[in-house]
């Protein structure tokens, strides 16, 4: 028999959020959140995305264990600004069962028709900046620390039930040669001087956070047609500062202004904190936070995470100024690969920034829509 229970209590959330530690646990390629984060996410006291969101979590019992999870959430913006009429859920785990995956998704069902909306999309969080998709390619692959992994079964569930494929994305390797290409270092020495670019470095994290703001700007001009886009509010540009700039060392932030002074163009690139994410097994104490200190200070491999450009300065060489500097940065630190963050497979233009650089195709995730 399944069991479906509401999320009412912290001791439930903590069940809630630690599930997929059990699931998981013999996998070598799924790699552990931090405990404490995902529960600070979950919290409407404590995430602000709850200013226009709301959510409920809901856990699946079978023969008295843990057998699912799943979050059902409501996106205001989406829906009365966008005119979106999707019922999201995401943070979904589940075991080979696909009745207990048909009796989880019954909870979004509900809901979504409690709010008259039209249909249901998920794997998602609560906005376009959180983790999204179902992995269904690359399944000898590690996730990321903004990634989720997937057994292949998650796929196969989804399909029985009707589901259709609503956006996929995909993540490159890239390889990293062992100095500057020629043509590269040539053509951004020519677009700096023709549009009176330059660059910003920073010395330390206080620097970096006057700008913070307007590279979430960025984001918004740089993604606002893609059919995933929820514009990022202010209260959350606020609270992604505070929980993820903790881990970007300033030689990994690169900003390009216009003559003027106006930010036109940045990049973020982090240390993988995938291996050392998976020794810390979701804690930073007592050796997580060593684990991620050490990732920080030595590694070969890094992950991009953010890179936003002006409307204005795309397809205007820009990204080689951007490369320029990523490629002296990596070179000096040792890092030989490179993992792209997930990219939606409709938007070329953002593939084409790593022709150079031997993408290899390893991953990718799709979320899935049915109707109501």
């Amino acid at each position: 028999m399944i069991e479906i229970t509401k999320v009412t209590n912290p001791s439930q959330l903590k069940q809630f959020v630690t599930f997929p530690f059990t699931l998981y646990k013999d996998c070598p390629y799924w790699v552990p959140p931090l405990i404490k984060d995902e529960m600070e996410t979950l919290d409407s006291e404590k995430n602000p995305v709850f200013t226009n969101a709301e959510a409920e979590y809901f856990l699946a019992h079978k023969n008295g264990k843990i057998a699912g999870r799943i979050a059902v959430i409501i996106n205001h913006l989406e829906i009365n600004e966008q005119g979106k009429k999707k019922v999201r859920f995401g943070w979904f785990d589940v075991v080979d069962d696909i009745e207990v995956t048909k009796a989880l998704l019954e909870k979004v069902y509900e809901k979504g028709r409690e709010h008259t909306l039209e249909y249901a999309e998920g794997p998602v969080g609560f906005s376009n900046m959180e983790k999204a998709g179902i992995l269904v390619e690359g399944y000898e692959e590690m996730n990321t620390m903004i990634t989720w992994y997937h057994y292949p079964y998650y796929k196969e569930h989804f399909m029985q039930l009707g589901f259709d494929t609503q956006a996929t994305w995909v993540e490159y390797k890239l390889s990293i040669p062992p100095s500057i290409k020629e043509k590269v270092a040539k053509f951004s020495k020519i677009v700096r001087e023709r549009y009176g670019l330059s660059v910003i470095r920073f010395k330390n994290k206080k620097e970096i956070l006057p700008y913070v703001d307007e590279m979430f700007d960025l984001l918004n001009k740089t993604y606002n047609t893609l059919q995933t886009f929820v514009p990022i509010q202010q209260y959350q540009i606020d609270y992604y500062k505070e929980k993820y700039f903790g881990f970007i060392h300033p030689d990994y932030i690169t900003c390009i202004k216009d003559k003027e002074g106006k930010l036109i163009a940045f990049s973020i690139v982090m240390p993988s904190f995938t291996k050392a994410l998976k020794k810390a097994n979701g804690k930073l104490f007592p050796l997580g936070w060593y684990h991620l200190w050490q990732a920080q200070r030595k590694n070969d491999r890094a992950a991009f995470y953010l890179i936003g450009i002006d409307p204005e300065y795309q397809g205007k060489g820009v990204t080689a100024i951007i490369f320029e500097e990523m490629q002296y940065l990596f070179n000096s630190k040792g890092i030989e690969t490179v993992e792209t963050n997930p990219e939606l497979e409709e938007n070329t233009a953002v593939q084409l920034l790593w022709k150079d650089y031997d993408p290899q195709l390893h991953k990718r995730r799709s979320t899935f829509r049915k109707s109501l």
